[in-house]
């Protein structure tokens, strides 16, 4: 039996069912509560409250479970791939877990950085360049760009791989990628990974169509829904069992004992997760990452989902879009973010998504209605001038496609 089609279904009987719970976690290492309960309940000499039986026991992420790892990384030569969302929170304070290992005299020889850098403020697409992190003066090795998996030379001065970066639950989010060069190269050179795992804010349902595997790409290595609902330490076990590992000649690999995931204590599908940093700079908000799924389509066509502005991937617009049909107007300038961001400097009309909710958690349906609102007035001729290559090519979704799953999907 194709175990694919199992868990993903197995998944989707949980998640969908749990689509209404109101839950929230007030912090990544904090408890998880009811959004009606006051935190000052909690007592932090003890992992569950009992002062109330509709709340939860604490949710340890995997960062925080030092007993279950340092036995592992001590008196090794480590390679930590790690951005700014790498913190761990002990008694009210937060410290990078680059500077947490450090601190407890851990051999930290090579941060690892994915897209956006290790510090997370690069735009989306940028070239990082390999450097020195200024605080540690680690060597810093760039994994976006050409060089996206670790390669032999880069792994010799290292023993031991750590991974430890927050991912959003999208197929097209390049974190998760990066996991599997790194799963990849370890499988390859005979190197141990450990992957620290932390809850998926888009965690509690699944959705959307499953990459084919010609549309295969660094936004869609994997053929999984565009929501697959799984935490990066579960993505990590798919990796592995579903044998997608590959070496250069295209051989199927495993890792075997050399991969180790410290999963979350206490964490639940159903719990609705918040981040208390942003994953990356046009994500800065936790309605941002429950509309990134279905609003990062856009990015395949020739509209705005609002990078350049303060309120990324909450409003889609263009230039051309009716003012009369428009429920907000914006104009993108450069940002940290952003350097380059489309229309720049143009005013943009179009739709405000920041205090709306979709009628379903992914959706095609703000896709459609632009579409049909510029078709029918005439803004855009043809399909193709709406729709770019992008959008199949990294999607893996045709615009003939999206219209025939708009019945489903929507």
């Amino acid at each position: 039996m194709n175990s694919i089609i199992f868990y993903l279904s197995i998944f989707s009987l949980l998640f969908f069912s749990c689509t209404n719970n109101k839950v929230a976690i007030s912090q990544e290492n904090k408890t998880t509560e009811t959004t009606n309960q006051d935190s000052s309940n909690f007592d932090k000499n003890d992992n569950e409250i009992t002062s109330n039986t509709n709340e939860k026991k604490q949710i340890i992420i995997g960062a925080a479970q030092t007993e279950k790892y340092f036995d592992l990384i001590k008196n090794k030569r480590v390679g930590m791939i790690v951005n700014h969302t790498s913190v761990i929170y002990q008694e009210n304070d937060s410290l990078h877990l680059v500077d947490f290992l450090l601190k407890n005299e851990i051999n930290i020889q090579t941060i690892f950085a994915p897209e956006h850098g290790f510090r997370g403020t690069a735009s989306a697409g940028e070239t990082i360049k390999n450097g020195k992190d200024t605080k540690t003066g680690i060597n810093i090795i760039s994994l976006y760009g050409k060089n996206k998996k670790p390669t032999q030379e880069q792994l010799k001065n290292i023993d031991i791989l750590v991974f430890d970066i927050q991912d959003v639950g999208a197929r097209f989010y390049t974190y998760i990628s990066t996991m599997h060069h790194c799963m990849e190269a370890a499988a390859e050179y005979n190197k141990q990974i450990i992957i620290l795992d932390r809850p998926n804010p888009n965690g509690f349902y699944v959705d959307g169509c499953i990459r084919e595997e010609k549309y295969k790409s660094f936004v869609g290595i994997h053929p999984i829904p565009i929501v697959h609902g799984l935490t990066v330490g579960e993505l990590a076990k798919m990796i592995e069992g579903e044998k997608w590992l590959k070496n250069d000649k295209k051989e199927k690999i495993l890792l075997g004992k050399n991969l180790k995931i410290v999963s979350c204590q206490n964490y639940s599908h159903k719990d609705k997760y918040d981040l208390l940093i942003a994953p990356s700079p046009n994500l800065p908000t936790q309605n941002s990452i429950l509309l990134y799924p279905s609003l990062c389509l856009f990015e395949g066509t020739t509209m705005s989902v609002g990078r350049g502005t303060n309120f990324p991937f909450e409003v889609v617009g263009h230039p051309n879009f009716p003012k009369d049909d428009s429920t907000i107007s914006f104009t993108p300038k450069p940002n940290e973010g952003a350097k380059y961001p489309p229309f720049e400097n143009k005013l943009c009309y179009g739709i405000d998504y920041q205090t709306q909710k979709l009628e379903s958690n992914f959706s095609l349906k703000p896709i459609l209605e632009f579409y049909q609102i510029m078709k029918d007035k005439e803004l855009e001729s043809k399909k193709d001038n709406f729709f770019n290559s992008y959008f199949t090519d990294n999607y893996g979704l045709s615009p003939f496609i999206c219209f025939i799953n708009s019945s489903i999907c929507c």
